[in-house]
């Protein structure tokens, strides 16, 4: 893998990471106002574990690599803007975990943060966040590990312990694992932001160690212009300057030249979120703890009533920038999926028996499929069992399935999201094409089901009779699916 120019963070003014705020609109109009670095919010090292990364027709049009759950919702959403300066954060108990996550995502960040002070609930219940400041050994493992096997930077971001000495310590065992830098936030864990920050615990750690220190939590009592970053490092002998809260309100106060009026704030920012899809109710949210004390104003309670991003715009006066977006969107889309049709044209097999089909389960009786009935057909004509080839189409990363029952072959004309929904559709492309009854409800009787029913009799009449109740393995074959081995492979 190619390494880029490590990330530097010395005399860096820096996003700090945040919960619903630290999403790609958010981290893109901070580097437009002048941040140096951005965190995103943190990620669940356990959640992201059973993340895929997305290139689709949407990611395509979007310009955007997505990291996707299994319900589809988007985890992480990064551009090639951000790619240089977005440091990806990440809660983690467990250090081989956190090293797969790390690997899932290090081509597309450039660097890696191990979340070490977060004091919610949900976080230490999990041994994560603040719970790891109590427990230097498994801190150790996981930025050992980390900083081992992957290329990128790693930085980790603590809270300070209830004496300087223990904090100082630590940081000391933490600076011996190898990291880049270490963001401090100068508060205990109990502490909240009313609390003072503790300038003395930070400037002791930046007097402790080598390597970079970030300072973090000014926003209450020290920073609020740009003119106040610098007091704060000062105040702090640190590094570099990670914002929080102040920055949440007012992205500007990256920005040089003094803030801009809060009205461009969030008409920049809500053209992001336009451009980038971000879901509706993380933009409300951001925008509301930008409006602060204006939430009560007439704008501020339209922007609490919307219910989706065009009535987000509608409420800033931007419902023409939303209409135009989503025009070019479409023409996009359009011009995507008439190329990828070409694409599909190209590779027809004309030997392929085709119909435009899907399998709807719910057309079905529950256990009873297309494959079932086509497999129990091939098996009364004595032909061999239906083989099933299935590909993904990388730009959508839809399926479509290839079944060939007696030398000849069959494949619905229509891709669907998964490789089984792909290879029922083939089968019931090939029993319609045979005339053979594929099962469905509408159908009346259903052999298969009174078959299972008269069989489950008999074995109930055997286990009465004290008999062996072990089923023949050739019985349970003729209504147990059979599943393909094979790998599915990519176009």
């Amino acid at each position: 893998m190619t390494v880029n120019t490590p990330l530097c963070f010395r005399g860096k003014n820096i996003l700090a990471p945040m919960v619903r705020v630290g999403t790609l609109p958010m981290r893109l109009l901070a580097l437009d106002y002048g941040a140096d670095i951005v965190y995103c919010e943190v990620m669940e090292g356990e959640q992201m574990r059973r993340i895929f990364v997305c290139f689709s027709f949407h990611t395509e049009v979007l310009e955007t690599v997505d990291f996707v759950a299994p319900n589809e919702r988007v985890v992480f959403r990064t551009c090639e803007r951000e790619r240089h300066r977005v440091v990806f954060q990440m809660g983690s108990a467990d250090a081989e975990r956190a090293l797969a996550v790390a690997k899932l995502v290090e081509g597309d960040v450039a660097g890696i943060d191990i979340n070490m002070g977060c004091p919610k609930e949900y976080s230490t219940k999990a041994s994560m966040g603040a719970a790891l400041l109590s427990d230097p050994d498994k801190i150790e493992s996981i930025l050992t590990t980390l900083v081992k096997g992957i290329c990128k930077p790693i930085t980790c971001k603590i809270r300070i312990l209830p004496s300087v000495e223990d904090t100082v310590n630590l940081v000391k065992r933490i600076e011996k694992t190898g990291i880049a830098a270490i963001a401090v936030h100068g508060r205990k864990k109990e502490e909240r932001p009313q609390h003072p920050v503790h300038c003395d615990v930070i400037k002791a750690i930046s007097e402790a160690i080598s390597i970079p220190v970030i300072a973090n939590g000014g926003s209450h009592d020290f920073i609020k212009e740009y003119a106040d970053i610098e007091t704060f490092q000062k105040a702090t002998a640190a590094s570099s300057v990670m914002i929080a809260r102040a920055a949440m309100w007012n992205p500007s106060i990256f920005r040089k030249e003094g803030f801009c009026p809060l009205k461009d704030v969030m008409q920049d920012y809500i053209k992001y979120a336009v451009r980038y899809d971000n879901h509706y109710t993380n933009t409300k949210y951001c925008l509301c703890q930008m409006l602060r004390e204006q939430l009560e104003t007439t704008q501020g309670k339209k922007l609490h009533a919307a219910q989706s991003t065009q009535e987000i715009c509608e409420v800033f006066e931007m419902g023409d920038f939303y209409e135009e977006t989503a025009a070019i969107f479409e023409a996009k889309k359009t011009s995507l999926e008439t190329k990828t049709q070409d694409e599909d044209d190209q590779m027809e097999d004309p030997d392929v028996i085709k119909m435009a089909v899907r399998f709807d389960k719910r057309e079905y009786p529950p256990q009873i499929t297309p494959k079932m009935y086509l497999l129990e057909w091939c098996r009364k004509e004595k032909h061999p069992q239906p083989v099933y080839e299935t590909v993904q189409r990388p730009l959508d990363r839809l399926f479509c399935s290839v079944v060939t029952v007696a030398e000849q072959k069959y494949r619905s004309s229509l891709w669907d999201k998964s490789k089984k929904l792909a290879e029922q559709a083939a089968a019931i492309v090939c029993l319609r094409t045979l005339g053979v009854p594929e099962g469905k409800l509408c159908e009346g009787e259903n052999h298969l089901i009174t078959k299972r029913k008269r069989e489950e009799q008999d074995c109930l009449i055997n286990r009465d009779h004290g008999e062996d109740l072990a089923e023949p393995s050739h019985k349970k074959a003729n209504f147990i699916e059979e599943t393909s081995d094979m790998n599915v492979p990519k176009m």
